[in-house]
This record gives structure tokens, C-alpha cells and sequence, in this order.
């Protein structure tokens, strides 16, 4: 039996679920808009359910009045219809540094809770006013896996990573000034983190973080069944 469909224009690779425990997620950027709805109705043919990442306003509402019932939401840039029929153990806590850094954040956030996992959202946290991260201290620690958005030096990840046992999923920001080069430094800055056991995404790849994330939840659960 043939683990991809053939689309003419992609192989859609229906036997990804199967493989790793969520469908295959689509890639909306540089796609058009027939090519995106047709993928995405063959992902609901096969598994209920279907993600869209990277969709400009244009695209996302488009498309969201040719599939019923499929939601856009303009400020991660997902389009998402279905839900998990499986709930993973745990949550996830999504941090960010600051208000700029939320549409990857959400990227994270919207993406997990489709991969069925629950997630805390703790926003506008970031190091220049330490006070606001260290209120959420505790309810940072309750959380299963954490996931800290930043950009600017990225100094977030660092300090969280010294807060807690549990696994650190960084992801730098393209959001700073120009020493900040489009995100690469506080990628260098997270990748050199003194706090160990921080792994560290691609610039503004919020979509990796909850998938790493995710993965883990589902291996917890796996564990237990």
C-alpha cells in the first residue's frame, strides 16, 4: 500500500500519522490558493483534520470561505480545521519576550493544541523587566515542557532554563534592531545558553517548537499506556 498520494502537482504523504503520530502539515507559503484547498481536502479525506501554516491574510481568508468549517487565524498565520481525537498528558507553557514576538508565539501555541496538547499561554515576559517573568515562576515550573519565544538578544531561554526541570524548547525572533541580524543572534545566543538542556528551533519557527513539544507529550503518553 502507497504511503504518499499523488497529486500531480505534490505527493501528499498520507502515511505521516502513521509514522509519527500527526498528519502532514502544510506549508502555505508558495503555494497557491487552489493547490493549498485541494491538499487540504485530501488531508481531511484521510485524517479529519488539517493544518496550514505561513498564510498571508489574503490566502487564509480565502480559504477559509472555499473549505467549511476550516478557521483562520490571521495573527499565527494558521489555517486549521479538526481537532486531535487524542489528548496528550501535561501542557505546554508558551512564553514570549515581548508583544512583537507573539504571531510566532501563537504559531507555537495554535500548533500544539491542534497535536492535541494543553497549553498555557504567558505573554510579554521577556528579561529587560525580569519582574514580570519571575510572577509566573511557579506556574511556568507546573508545566510539562516549555516553550520561550524571543528575539531581540534572547536572553529569555537562558533564564528559563535555569528555572525549571523540564525540557526547553527555544525559538528565536526575527524582532530587533540591526545587530540583532534578522534573528541570528539570539539564535547564536540560545544555541550558547549556560543553561543546559535547552534545544533551540530555526528563526521564528514556531510551528518546530510545538511539533518538538508535542513529541515529547506523546512520548509520555505512550509511556503510560
Amino acid at each position: 500500500m502507497s504511503t504518499f498520494e499523488d497529486l500531480g502537482f505534490c505527493k501528499l504523504d498520507v502515511g505521516r500519522e502513521e509514522r509519527t503520530g500527526f498528519p502532514e502539515v502544510v506549508f502555505g507559503a508558495g503555494k497557491t490558493v487552489e493547490q493549498i484547498e485541494a491538499i487540504v481536502r485530501r488531508l481531511i479525506a484521510h485524517h479529519g483534520r488539517a493544518l496550514v501554516t505561513r498564510l498571508s491574510p489574503e490566502k487564509g481568508d480565502r480559504l477559509a470561505l472555499l473549505i467549511p468549517e476550516a478557521v483562520f487565524h490571521e495573527e499565527s498565520g494558521l489555517l486549521q480545521y479538526g481537532e486531535a481525537a487524542v489528548q496528550l498528558p501535561g501542557h505546554i507553557a508558551v512564553l514570549c519576550g515581548g508583544t512583537s514576538d507573539i504571531p510566532v508565539a501563537e504559531e507555537a501555541a495554535r500548533t500544539a493544541e491542534w497535536m492535541g496538547c494543553r497549553v498555557q499561554r504567558i505573554y510579554d515576559v521577556g528579561v529587560a523587566g525580569i519582574d514580570r517573568l519571575l510572577a509566573y515562576r511557579d506556574d511556568i515550573r507546573k508545566a510539562h515542557v516549555v516553550i520561550v519565544v524571543a528575539g531581540m538578544e534572547g536572553a529569555l531561554a537562558s533564564v528559563v532554563g535555569g528555572m525549571v526541570r523540564r525540557p526547553v524548547v527555544a525559538v528565536p525572533t526575527s524582532v530587533g534592531y540591526g545587530a540583532h541580524m534578522q534573528g541570528v543572534t539570539p539564535m547564536l545566543a540560545m544555541m550558547t545558553s549556560c543553561a543546559t538542556g535547552v534545544a533551540v528551533m530555526n528563526i521564528d519557527n514556531g510551528f518546530g517548537a510545538a511539533s518538538y513539544a508535542s513529541t515529547i507529550l506523546q512520548l509520555v503518553k505512550e509511556a503510560n499506556d
